[in-house]
């Protein structure tokens, strides 16, 4: 399960984040996941409960913002919603479509005091 060290990660950054900009206590975190990032939503729940205890982040509310995947169609030009890295361009049916968004993970806002 690659969610735990996902959320040891994301953990670490926020706690950077702490020290660099003073707060000492995290209310709420959105996460931005892409859906061609390779992460599972519940199981990143479930490994950022498990790591945040006994830090500033315990009994943070995780906010998961889910965001489409987008690639380019080399076939036919357009630009296109993918759900899979390998599926077919929804308007062609050509399979030579690469990746351009939605794989990525990220940090997008915290509430903190």
């Amino acid at each position: 399960m690659h969610e735990m060290s996902l959320a040891e990660g994301v953990l670490q950054v926020i706690t950077d984040s702490a020290e660099s900009n003073g707060f000492t206590r995290v209310k709420t975190v959105w996460l931005e996941i892409g859906a061609l990032a390779g992460v599972e939503a519940e199981a990143m729940r479930f490994c950022f409960d498990a790591v945040v205890k006994g830090t500033l982040l315990e009994g943070a509310s995780l906010e998961i913002i889910a965001t489409e995947g987008q690639g380019w169609c080399m076939a036919c030009g357009k630009t296109v919603a993918i759900q899979l890295r390998y599926d077919p361009c929804p308007s062609c049916g050509g399979y030579q479509v690469e990746p351009t968004g939605g794989m990525e993970m990220r940090v997008k806002e915290l509430e903190v005091e």
